[in-house]
């Protein structure tokens, strides 16, 4: 599992590590892993063209005492200083005993090179770039280089992923002691890159602020049935979705709950006939839900339209966990979420999460962790808050990042799957967050595998959920 802590956690474990080694010697061992990963990238660092971005704070010092290791094994360090009255004293005098030089001209050093490394604004850095560094971001896009962030992209907010400005897109984002939430959380994750995690003893706290599932943490949490298992053993699910309008809603939730390891699923909706089409197994009702038979999780929502008569309500009045979509998060009341028992879920998209919390849309886009956190503080409820990083928060601990998807998954019905297949974890007695986040990362391994980056369908997402589940359980390195 990565887990990323906040600004503030980090620093505070960086003083207190710094108080007990000799001056420097916590900047030197980060820019020790940092130059040991440019060599790596580099693959022949004898001859190599290295330019430094240098901006006053500690990343810049990082870059600096980097460069000049990369120096004296034959590479030709450049530095561009954007503040040279505050430039990291001992961290430029180490890389002119190197031989590293500083930049008369930046853009003609940085027309012809191998190499960036960006250490113009550290962990603190807030609203984007500055007006004189922006120029030279532009150049260094623009030169072909490797870029490679120190510790963050600068421009991004590491707290929350926002990116309030122009900011310098990394290939390689090297980070230092812990990952960061803009590090796994879009819009400044897509201008991460590729990530890599130098220890350099940080004692963190044993809960993260948000934190990233892989592999093994999704293959521990998906339910197995056992020889003693029957369908109502692994889980029975209640789907009421569709209507006459949109009879697909229907069919794409069902198929995610039984491609989700339900052992039974219950239908209730007037899509019934579409439904027994396509999957004659499900156990289809004309009643209400109340009296639809017993089930272990109810999902409610998509493709309901306009007129979702009293669906919604019979299942929040239920006493099993329930997941709201789409069309069931039209007016969602909390207090009515907040009464209830048992847990609930909410699946919103960003427009669905800016009416639920009466802003624009923009907003939610911008500031994702907060508005999922808000959600979840709200309604008493885990949110599931869809993006290209779906991000799953309870009204405590941490927030999961999932980024498993493809653009190709923003296709009509990807959430209704996404819903059954959540659905049915619940039904099988996974938490809420832990359903969420599960299913968010088999929807996002099952849609890479559907579009093989091409364009797909819902129903082929559905289609490859067996076959994500495999690649997640299989034994072997994930």
């Amino acid at each position: 599992m990565r887990t990323a802590y906040d600004v503030t956690t980090v620093r505070a474990a960086e003083a207190e590590l710094m108080a007990h080694l000799p001056e420097h010697a916590l900047m030197q061992r980060a820019a020790a892993g940092l130059a040991a990963a440019c060599a790596d990238m580099l693959g022949r660092v004898y001859g190599a063209r290295v330019v430094l971005l240098v901006g006053s704070g500690d990343n810049g010092g990082d870059a600096l005492y980097a460069g000049a290791r990369l120096a004296r094994r034959g590479a030709r360090v450049d530095a561009v200083l954007l503040s040279p009255d505050r430039t990291h004293p001992e961290g430029l005098a180490a890389l002119r005993r190197a031989g590293g030089r500083v930049a008369d001209d930046p853009f003609e050093v940085l027309a012809s090179i191998d190499l960036v490394l960006d250490g113009i604004t550290g962990i603190g850095g807030h609203g984007g770039l500055r007006p004189e560094a922006v120029p030279l971001a532009r150049a260094a896009r623009g030169s072909g280089a490797l870029v490679v962030a120190v510790d963050l992209p600068s421009g991004v907010d590491a707290g929350t992923g926002e990116v309030a400005g122009e900011a310098l897109r990394a290939d390689v984002t090297v980070t230092f002691g812990a990952y960061k939430p803009g590090l796994l959380i879009d819009p400044a994750r897509e201008y991460a890159g590729a990530v890599r995690l130098i220890p350099i003893g940080l004692d963190l706290p044993s809960v993260p602020d948000v934190e990233a599932l892989q592999h093994a943490d999704v293959a521990d949490l998906l339910p197995t049935p056992s020889g003693e298992s029957d369908k109502y053993r692994r889980g029975v699910v209640g789907v009421v979705a569709g209507s006459a309008r949109y009879p697909g809603a229907a069919v794409l939730a069902v198929a995610g709950a039984l491609r989700g390891g339900a052992g039974a699923v219950r239908y209730v909706g007037p899509g019934g006939d579409a439904v027994l089409a396509r999957f004659p197994e499900t156990l289809v009702s004309d009643g209400p839900p109340a009296k639809a038979g017993r089930v272990q999780a109810w999902v409610v929502g998509p493709g309901l339209g306009e007129d979702e008569g009293q669906g919604v309500a019979d299942v929040l009045a239920s006493d099993v966990p329930v997941l709201v979509d789409a069309d069931g998060l039209r007016g969602l009341d909390p207090r009515t979420v907040r009464a209830r028992s048992a847990e609930t879920l909410l699946t919103p998209h960003a427009g669905e999460a800016a009416a639920l919390l009466g802003v624009a849309r923009e907003r939610v886009e911008a500031e994702r962790l907060a508005s999922v956190r808000e959600l979840a503080e709200r309604f008493g409820a885990t949110v599931l808050l869809k993006g290209s990083t779906t991000l799953v928060a309870s009204a405590d601990g941490p927030v999961r990042a999932n980024a498993t998807g493809t653009p190709w998954l923003a296709t009509a019905g990807s959430g209704d799957v996404l819903s059954g297949l959540a659905g049915s974890l619940l039904a099988a007695g996974l938490r809420a967050v832990d359903a969420g986040s599960a299913g968010a990362y088999l929807h996002g391994l099952a849609g890479r595998r559907a579009a093989g980056g091409a364009p797909t369908t819902a129903y082929a997402v559905a289609e490859a959920l067996p076959a994500a589940w495999q690649d997640i359980t299989r034994p072997g390195p994930s």
